[in-house]
């Protein structure tokens, strides 16, 4: 019960705070990007410290030196909320590809679309979809900033896996730039439409860098989903009890 209720503080420090924070970014809708950026940033950081503090959730980063020099596409595990804002902090300024109904949430979905400019797309519409993502993305990567694609297109269930969208390796291939594979056990404790979070230490774990340019995409993404998932054996309880 404590624990519930621990939980139901965090999230709504996380609502509260994510309000005053897209509301002061509103406000300076004409500052710099990186400025902006910052906003970002320090809401990110925010959050995760309140994980902590509220329910024990600690975060630790795991490959930061595989990190190329250059813009890339990250891919990862998507399985609970954490790792959408958890990963931010840890990476170059990046921008999310998401669902196209974020924008309809009051304030924070208004900042997301006026300010941080995600890819925001229709996930029922297939190949259209993935060519949005191949032309904005190019955009993105040429004016130095990295595209997080969650291939799955929705967070799974701890242990299990769903068949990964081709979009980030089209993408990856059409630029000419890296794919950064990225795993994380968040959903171990935070696991989807469960309000009681488990205290304990995610862990981000980043992949060498997977050439796009060598495969065709459907196959280079069958190389970034192996590197994942094999990686979330290692580190996911909840694989490992499946497998068990």
């Amino acid at each position: 019960m404590f624990r519930a209720l621990r939980s139901l503080l965090f999230l709504l420090f996380g609502f509260l705070s994510g309000v005053l924070f897209a509301a002061a970014a509103l406000l300076f809708f004409w500052a710099s990007r990186d400025f902006l950026w910052g906003f970002v940033i320090r809401y990110c950081r925010l959050t995760l410290w309140a994980g902590d503090f509220f329910c024990g959730l600690k975060v630790v980063v795991e490959g930061q030196e595989n990190l190329p020099d250059t813009p890339s596409v990250i891919m990862i595990k998507h399985s609970s909320a954490l790792e959408t804002y958890g990963h931010v902090p840890f990476f170059p300024r990046t921008s999310w590809v998401l669902k196209k109904e974020l924008f309809w949430i009051p304030v924070f979905g208004w900042a997301l679309k006026i300010i941080f400019r995600p890819i925001a797309i229709d996930r029922k519409s297939g190949s259209t979809a993935v060519k949005q993502v191949i032309r904005q993305g190019k955009e993105k990567l040429a004016e130095g900033t990295w595209v997080t694609v969650f291939p799955e297109g929705t967070r799974v269930a701890p242990g299990e896996t769903r068949k990964y969208g081709v979009s980030g390796a089209a993408l990856a291939k059409e630029a000419g730039v890296q794919i950064v594979p990225v795993a994380q056990n968040a959903g171990d404790f935070w696991p989807r439409r469960v309000l009681t979070k488990q205290p304990g230490t995610i862990r981000f774990c980043i992949g060498p860098p997977i050439d796009a340019s060598v495969l065709p995409p459907r196959e280079t993404n069958l190389l970034v989903q192996e590197w994942i998932e094999n990686k979330m054996s290692e580190i996911s309880s909840c694989y490992k009890d499946k497998d068990a």
